[in-house]
């Protein structure tokens, strides 16, 4: 005979079936005013029964009706999290203050903090900008930078600040068109992403970047390759200024992705060129080349196709010595690009699988400073520009970034608070609250593009003129004029260290000259590099 106390788990179905058996003979007795709660018992009734049948959920078995309440608990753990538990400082990803930021900046409201700083000063990792006695106020700061060099026919005058790779498809209509509406606005480029250009980028008239991933989506043949033609017709729109060749990205480096066909629409089929009702399939590689050398030519291909415009490729940092690879085809080829993103396994809109978000990737201080001494090395870097994306928001971020070795920075996350995100992180199942992105047209319809697109505009004004009173406060006349020693960076409570020994410039040519000194480790990556292969020596 079984133990009564375990049969306690049942209790609340037994419950639900006696308050709908008293439900009913109330309806009878009294009145049919009874029908509501008896339909309301008889429901939950009915569910207990069909939870101890399912074959899924051991808890609802065990459980019945009561066992629901775990997953409705779980299904609103994260906002609980963000509303009532986590503090002002918690990263998860972003922290409270730091979209509070975003959206003061993009409403135009008071962005000020009373009663001093609310950050671990003496914690390690925290870090500041040294300030000058001699400050410097700085009247215009729409601060711009020239990409494209001695190949490019086509230099493009781009803002500091811009817009980060998202797709259409991964992002609303509506969000594109509010994005592209506010780049235009405020005079700064916006990344189409590796999903096409759609009509939605064309019709805000910003400045775009157009990306170029393995699925080669706008540009490619009925069978997924790359398509000369195809690329020659797009890139002719006096609305691309630059091309970028996405090797990796931040959220899931080394990983390819699949738009799944249930989601694709006619107009996300059109952006891509690819048929409805089949998997839309972005491979891990590209197959237009293979070898480093077989990846500048086909740079410079985009270049010659482009009609001369600026022309470079976005990677997260992976084995170190691939990048020299694809530096010493540079030096081989002579073909150069005129820019380079780094983007940092921190960023990234795009969902990915838990490791590949958590362990697979350079952060981007580290792959940022990477790439910029490795140029350096090679005595390149300065024919190429460096742009740099992860978790930049704020003023200070981009500071950090360009004193790093950065020539600009580009955000996606910070502009996609700036048009309502709240961080629900719930991207990639179509139920965006907000709108942001989902394909839903209902949930869409709750973002205004004209609206948002003032506030896309507004962060990005707000912000470089944030990074223009930074600048002047540290003596400086321009941004571009940061440099690692105006970083402090604390190790320990009792120890700090300054910019440009954490993350020192490395000497010009050094790479090069057999003669010079080698700096941590970097001639013994370059010396197991090779401009004819990415596989390491002892496999070639």
């Amino acid at each position: 005979m079984p133990n009564i106390s375990n049969l306690t788990r049942f209790s609340t179905l037994a419950g639900v079936v006696i308050l709908t058996g008293a439900s009913l003979l109330a309806t009878l007795i009294w009145s049919w005013w009874f029908v509501l709660p008896l339909v309301f018992f008889a429901g939950l009734a009915a569910l207990g029964w069909h939870d101890l049948r399912q074959p899924a959920h051991s808890i609802l078995r065990n459980y019945p009706v009561l066992g629901h309440m775990r997953f409705l608990f779980e299904g609103i753990r994260p906002e609980i999290r963000q509303y009532l538990i986590e503090s002002d400082q918690d990263e998860e990803p972003f922290s409270r203050d730091a979209r509070s930021l975003v959206y003061q900046r993009a409403k135009g409201q008071e962005d000020a903090r009373p009663f001093g700083t609310r950050m671990r000063v003496y914690d390690a990792g925290y870090s500041w900008v040294t300030h000058s006695v001699q400050p410097k106020h700085i009247e215009d700061t729409d601060f711009r930078i020239r990409i494209g060099g001695k190949s490019c026919l086509k230099p493009y005058s781009a803002s500091i600040y811009n817009i980060s790779a998202m797709s259409f498809g991964s992002l609303s209509a509506n969000a594109i068109s509010a994005l592209n509406k506010g780049a235009m606005q405020g005079g700064f480029a916006h990344d189409t992403g590796e999903g096409g250009i759609s009509r939605y980028h064309r019709e805000g008239g910003g400045d775009l970047i157009y990306e170029i991933g393995s699925g080669y989506f706008g540009c490619r043949t009925d069978d997924g390759r790359f398509s000369p033609e195809k690329f020659t017709e797009q890139a002719a729109n006096d609305q691309i200024k630059m091309i970028e060749l996405k090797l990796s990205q931040g959220a899931k480096p080394g990983h390819g992705g699949m738009l799944p066909a249930a989601k694709i629409t006619r107009e996300i089929a059109d952006a891509r060129g690819v048929p409805m009702g089949q998997d839309c399939v972005s491979p891990a590689s590209h197959s237009a080349f293979s070898t480093p050398v077989e990846m500048m030519q086909f740079l410079g291909q985009l270049r010659d196709l482009s009609g001369g415009k600026p022309v470079g490729f976005k990677l997260c940092i992976g084995h170190q010595r691939e990048f020299m690879c694809m530096v010493k085809a540079m030096l081989k080829t002579g073909i150069v690009p005129d820019f380079i993103v780094v983007d940092g396994t921190e960023g990234g809109t795009g969902a990915a699988p838990l490791e590949f978000a958590n362990h697979v990737g350079m952060p981007m201080v580290e792959g940022l400073t990477f790439v910029h001494n490795t140029l350096r090395g090679a005595g390149i870097r300065d024919q190429v520009k460096i742009g740099a994306a992860g978790k930049i928001v704020s003023a200070f971020d981009i500071a950090r970034a360009l004193a790093l070795g950065a020539d600009w920075c580009n955000s996606a996350r910070g502009f996609m608070f700036a048009i309502g995100c709240i961080q629900a992180q719930a991207c990639h199942t179509n139920h965006c609250p907000v709108g942001v992105a989902t394909q839903d047209p209902l949930r869409a319809r709750a973002l205004d593009p004209v609206h948002k697109s003032q506030r896309v505009a507004r962060f990005h004004r707000n912000t470089l003129k944030a990074l223009g009173e930074m600048t002047g406060a540290a003596g400086l006349s321009q941004p571009s004029d940061f440099l690692p020693h105006h970083l402090m960076q604390r190790q320990s409570d009792r120890s700090t260290v300054q910019g440009n020994q954490a993350f020192p410039y490395l000497p010009i040519g050094f790479l090069v000259d057999d003669h010079a000194a080698d700096h941590m480790g970097y001639k013994e990556r370059w010396s197991r590099a090779s401009a004819e292969t990415f596989n390491p020596p002892e496999y070639t």
